[in-house]
């Protein structure tokens, strides 16, 4: 009985690994209602699939992190921009590859910098600014996309869907930049700033750390994470679209928080990540499959948030 209690205890201080538990119950369900066929490729499509959620939640992470109140609801609109900013940059040609994704990371760079200038010099609370910047952006990106039938250059289009042993490519460098996020929180000063101002932005401050700065940065990065996923998108889907990233606004908050990651601020959960966008796409694909609709997905992400947020010691996540 000690040992189901310590066990317990311990599954308690380590949120994320709800979302690997319920990622392989929910894969598990897919698997027997399919009477035992597609197990493998079910894994596979969900890793594809949830490289762009990771990519665009390693972004809401970092702003979450900061503390109460840190989010950024831009993200849609940021994507659904940069995913026509890479297909016009690009204009069909490989040669033009590099620059589009570079183009596509700069106009998300810019508007996550904006985002922290409303929240910095307006005074505005971060979730006011960053809906706010989303109209903005939207109507921009309607002007510069408009009829806008770009086609990716092959070579990126290949690389985006590209598979090695039946695993993503985009999948496994998005692991990477997931093992480096990790190694950016865990071992850089900037990291540990991010941390140290989520626990307690008053200490920070008397610390001597540049809360400014660090807040600045965070929205940066964010945005051009937002940015370079909507170029992502633009080569996987076969073209730019200003809805493109519509689905991400929910779910990138979503895999932040069943990933682990406080939303008081202050502890982030890299891994957790992965086991939530798993977890939330095969839902999907089982909710589809089933022929539910989107409500009823919307409704299963909810109650599972609050489900994760309960068994990994809600009273701690919520101080």
């Amino acid at each position: 009985m000690s040992g189901q209690l310590a066990a317990l205890s311990r599954l308690r201080t380590r949120p994320w690994i709800w979302s690997f538990l319920g990622a392989a119950l929910v894969w598990a369900l897919a698997v027997i209602l399919a009477g035992g066929h597609g197990a493998w490729s079910v894994i596979t499509t969900a890793i594809a699939f949830s490289a762009f959620t990771v990519l665009v939640g390693l972004g809401q992470m970092f702003v979450i992190t900061l503390g109460p109140g840190n989010i950024d609801l831009s993200l849609p609109a940021n994507i659904g921009l940069a995913s026509a900013v890479a297909m016009k940059v690009m204009d069909g040609s490989d040669g033009r590859i590099a620059l589009g994704l570079l183009a596509a990371v700069a106009a998300g760079l810019v508007i996550g910098i904006v985002n922290y200038l409303l929240i910095r010099l307006l005074r505005i609370p971060p979730l006011i600014a960053t809906l706010s910047s989303s109209f903005v952006i939207r109507s921009v990106g309607i002007s510069y996309g408009r009829g806008l039938q770009i086609k990716p250059p092959l070579a990126f289009a290949d690389l985006v869907v590209a598979r090695l042993g039946g695993i993503s490519v985009l999948a496994v460098l998005v692991l990477l930049l997931s093992i480096l996020a990790g190694v950016v929180l865990a071992r850089t000063v900037y990291g540990r700033s991010v941390l140290a101002v989520g626990q307690n932005i008053r200490a920070a401050r008397l610390a001597g750390l540049s809360v400014r700065r660090v807040r600045f940065l965070t929205y940066a990065l964010c945005g051009a994470l937002g940015g370079l996923c909507g170029a992502l998108l633009a080569g996987f889907t076969g073209g730019s679209s200003l809805d493109v990233g519509a689905e991400y606004l929910l779910t990138s908050i979503a895999v932040v928080v069943i990933g682990g990651t406080s939303v008081a601020g202050g502890m982030a959960n890299v891994p957790g990540l992965w086991g939530a966008a798993l977890m939330l796409f095969m839902i999907a694909t089982l909710l589809n499959s089933s022929g539910l609709g989107i409500g009823v997905r919307d409704l299963m992400t909810g109650l599972i948030i609050i489900a994760v947020i309960t068994l990994a010691g809600g009273r701690r996540s919520l101080r």
